[in-house]
């Protein structure tokens, strides 16, 4: 992990190495360190980070898959990290019970994969910079997946 600072990054700064899970430790840490960063940033500068944590994962991603020679290595959560962020920064002020909530629907739809989620999942593999964007995009759908869900059930 402390090999080159883009393993740093993609392994969610040691979420994914945990030896269960680490898609779900993974989104456990995006949960936590957004509740600290929403805390210190405007709704503005939440989305510029969200954007710059996807170029900085794009790259991190890459890399890693790169250095490890798997495709979409189950170390690799930064891709958790930022979907979930995504999530945390449209959904909230809500409460604790409406936070679980949008990460057990993350976690469904990012660990089954129904849909579009698949699909996306097997859109784009390889070891280049679409292989790394690949790593992203699953997560991205499920995060919209989720947010899709939550729409609905507030509509409701």
């Amino acid at each position: 992990m402390l090999a080159h600072p883009a393993h740093f990054i993609a392994m969610g700064f040691g979420s994914g190495l945990s030896p269960v899970a680490p898609g779900t430790a993974g989104t456990l840490w995006a949960w936590l360190s957004w509740l600290v960063l929403e805390r210190w940033l405007a709704p503005g500068a939440q989305g510029l980070l969200i954007a710059a944590a996807l170029g900085l994962g794009w790259w991190a991603c890459t890399l890693t898959a790169r250095h490890l020679r798997l495709l979409d290595p189950g170390r690799i959560v930064w891709d958790e990290i930022v979907a979930f962020w995504l999530v945390l920064w449209l959904v909230l002020p809500t409460g604790f019970w409406g936070q679980l909530a949008a990460f057990a629907l993350f976690r469904f739809f990012d660990a089954v994969k129904p849909g579009p989620v698949g699909w996306a999942d097997r859109l784009l593999h390889g070891f280049g910079w679409r292989g790394g964007f690949g790593i992203l995009l699953d997560d991205l759908v499920a995060a919209f997946c989720t947010l899709f869900v939550i729409a609905l059930w507030r509509a409701w």
